[in-house]
């Protein structure tokens, strides 16, 4: 059975920190293959402006076009708003061969009993978790944490709101981006 790691975001904009991650997952000997889902509507952020989903898509296509992932849009045709829960029930129904893990850094972790149908993710689903060396797990539920793997990452400390907050200001991002995204940025005047 092929297994598939799903790792979800909103990619706005996509950044060194999500290509490190996701290299760590594809890296790991715990998939054959890694999925990464643009989400067009997260339910957490709807009131943030965000660019639109076709510059995002573009964007991380240009992010990855080196590595081997698949990127996904699929969430684009799902019911709005995106929940995680949904979006692994229609891929397992699309491909009820391959078994499927949901990557996602160690920081959602520790907030994963507040996501949206948690429980039900877990019935789908173990978790794919890139590990932080300094972290520990002593706030994270013991049914989360008897459902995860931890795979070895050496973090990228970034956040898309603080590259947009430095691209709005015109301050230098370019060690921050992989430099095809910096060149579509610039070019569709993204951010600014």
């Amino acid at each position: 059975m092929k297994k598939v790691g799903l790792l979800g975001g909103t990619f706005d904009p996509v950044h060194n920190g999500h290509v490190s991650i996701a290299r760590s997952f594809f890296e790991s000997s715990y998939i054959d293959e890694l999925w990464i889902i643009l989400t067009p509507y997260p339910p957490h952020k709807q009131k943030e402006h965000k660019v639109s989903f076709e510059h995002r898509l573009l964007m991380l296509n240009a992010a990855f076009q080196q590595d081997p992932v698949t990127i996904i849009t699929v969430e684009r045709d799902l019911p709005k708003p995106s929940y995680s829960y949904r979006t692994i029930q229609h891929l397992k129904k699309q491909h009820p061969k391959y078994e499927f893990f949901y990557c996602m850094g160690e920081d959602s972790l520790t907030n994963f009993h507040l996501w949206k149908y948690y429980e039900l993710i877990l019935e789908e689903v173990d978790l794919l978790v890139a590990h932080r060396p300094d972290s520990n797990h002593e706030d994270v539920d013991s049914q989360i944490l008897s459902q995860t793997t931890f795979v070895d990452h050496h973090p990228v400390d970034i956040s898309s709101s603080d590259i947009k907050h430095k691209l709005h200001n015109n301050i230098e991002v370019e060690h921050l981006l992989p430099p095809k995204v910096l060149n579509i940025i610039d070019k569709e005047n993204l951010y600014r």
